[in-house]
């Protein structure tokens, strides 16, 4: 009876292996069908053909969302999946789930999927409230390093669509999004899954049970002992990232796709560029005014895709359009609960200075398990909203000036910089502008006048303060351009004084 229940069950393995081994090669053979057919080829030199698109670059503002599993148990932050398998380097966390929830071996990640249920998912209210918020374009995780897809996919049965909520959230988000008249993008995390699991290798936990390997596996070391740098991955993890990432591209249509860091590991190098030849390939077919890649550090190549610094900014303009990727809250991506919420000003001071750059910023948001998105998250994007009701002309569709601002404030540069940014005072000023309109974005307000020291010998026309009905006067001066401010501060933030340049 043991050798008959043996048998059958190798058999079913079998039988699954070869439909999934199938459904990669078919995956593979369109991404490399496509690629072939150009004008992108999978050659880096190719691929710097590529354009950012108007509607990009134009839009300024994004929506990033960080949702899963790991909001159910809502500890740490987003990378509780792996935390609570370490048992050394994150002793909080693997100490919490064990109090909380029992053992590894008894209570495991999966364990929390039933927990998952998105009941209170309502994607045309979350597209609604992006939309108030005066985002352009909306990026959800498609899927993070758990290896839990939020989308329908066709290559693991661990997956949103099939377990926990039971729906493609991806999907109805896109709809919703689009209906909105915002773009849609998707961000992919799978590369990391090749070892985030690892801890539960080295100790008794469900992630050894073969029974889980379609969520865990296949939980390699990060580092092997000796080695000088990351476990690389095989072939075969590396053609199921391949096929995933295509699969997403064809069946939702992004107009961006953000990818994180580890990508940037020697062995993805071609599989970037064969990624990258299919998705600009489909954005030349899909017709929609053109697609982009989002990467961080090195991975690419830098006129191939856009630059992404995470938690960071520049110090200066950088000629190629660039990106920042930054949370709501300063702890977690995704939900957690007693969270430190970032204020509005800083996020409306954050957004200024960094369009002033060339840059882009991409926002993000963590759900709660249930499909709700906390009152404090949403009540600092609607103040985003308002200020670029009022605003928004200064930020969308602009480009740098010859200089970006001036002011005492020196900001970080490079990424995780956010805790130790210095908040902008009196006398910081960005700058963007349309054609000969200049834009003076005033970062606080400097009492009854404002004067800009670059502009001491540019003819100027007229100088209006938005949202200020009355007139202004001013007066062009060797140490700059004075203006004298109304006693009322149009708006809660930052200030904009609008100038015609002749």
């Amino acid at each position: 009876m043991k050798k008959t229940v043996i048998l059958i069950l190798a058999l079913c393995a079998v039988s699954w292996a070869q439909p999934y081994e199938k459904k990669v090669e078919d995956a593979l053979k369109t991404v490399d069908a496509v690629a072939a057919k150009g004008p992108f080829q999978p050659k880096w030199q190719s691929l710097e053909n590529t354009k950012v698109p108007a509607w990009y670059e134009d839009g300024k503002f994004g929506i990033f969302i960080h949702w899963g599993v790991y909001a159910v148990p809502a500890f740490g932050n987003e990378w509780y999946p792996r935390r609570m398998y370490l048992q050394e380097n994150e002793r909080e966390v693997f100490q919490h789930h064990v109090k909380t929830f029992g053992p590894q071996s008894k209570f495991g990640y999966k364990d929390f999927i039933p927990r998952f249920k998105a009941e209170k998912y309502d994607p045309n209210a979350w597209a609604t409230l992006f939309k108030n918020a005066g985002a352009k374009f909306v990026v959800p995780v498609a899927e993070h390093h758990d290896g839990f897809p939020l989308y329908d996919c066709s290559f693991t049965d661990w997956s949103a669509a099939k377990m926990g909520p039971k729906r493609d959230v991806v999907g109805d988000l896109a709809i919703a999004v689009r209906k909105q008249g915002l773009r849609f993008g998707a961000s992919s995390h799978r590369a990391e899954h090749w070892w985030f699991f690892d801890g539960g290798m080295k100790f008794d936990s469900d992630v050894k049970d073969p029974r889980y390997a379609g969520l865990y596996g296949p939980a390699q070391p990060r580092r092997l002992p000796g080695a000088k740098r990351d476990n690389q991955p095989d072939r075969a993890y590396l053609n199921d990232w391949l096929a995933r990432t295509s699969e997403l591209v064809d069946k939702y249509k992004p107009e961006l796709v953000w990818f994180d860091w580890w990508i940037e590991e020697p062995v993805f190098e071609p599989y970037l560029q064969r990624f990258a030849s299919f998705y600009y390939n489909r954005g030349v077919e899909w017709k929609r005014g053109g697609v982009a890649i989002n990467y961080k550090n090195k991975a690419f190549p830098e006129k191939t895709a856009v630059l992404d610094i995470e938690r960071g900014k520049l110090d200066a303009i950088r000629p190629m359009v660039w990106q920042t990727d930054t949370s709501i809250g300063l702890r977690s991506w995704g939900y957690i609960e007693n969270e430190e919420f970032r204020s509005a000003n800083s996020l409306v001071d954050d957004l200024i200075d960094i369009v002033s750059k060339n840059g882009l910023l991409l926002l993000n948001i963590g759900p709660r398990a249930d499909g709700t998105i906390p009152d404090q998250a949403q009540k600092l994007l609607l103040e985003m909203g308002k200020w670029l009701q009022l605003n928004g002309e200064a930020i969308y569709g602009t480009r740098p000036w010859k200089v970006f601002g001036e002011g005492p404030t020196q900001v970080l540069k490079g990424g995780f910089t956010d805790r130790k940014q210095k908040p902008f005072i009196a006398g910081d000023i960005r700058f963007t502008r349309k054609g000969n309109t200049l834009y003076a974005m005033l970062l606080e307000w400097p009492g009854k006048t404002a004067t800009i020291k670059s502009l001491p010998s540019l003819k100027v026309g007229s100088v209006s303060l938005l949202g200020h009905k009355g007139k202004l006067q001013w007066k062009p001066g060797a140490d700059g351009l004075t203006v004298n401010l109304p006693d009322a501060k149009p708006c809660d933030y930052a200030q904009t004084l609008k100038i015609a340049l002749k």
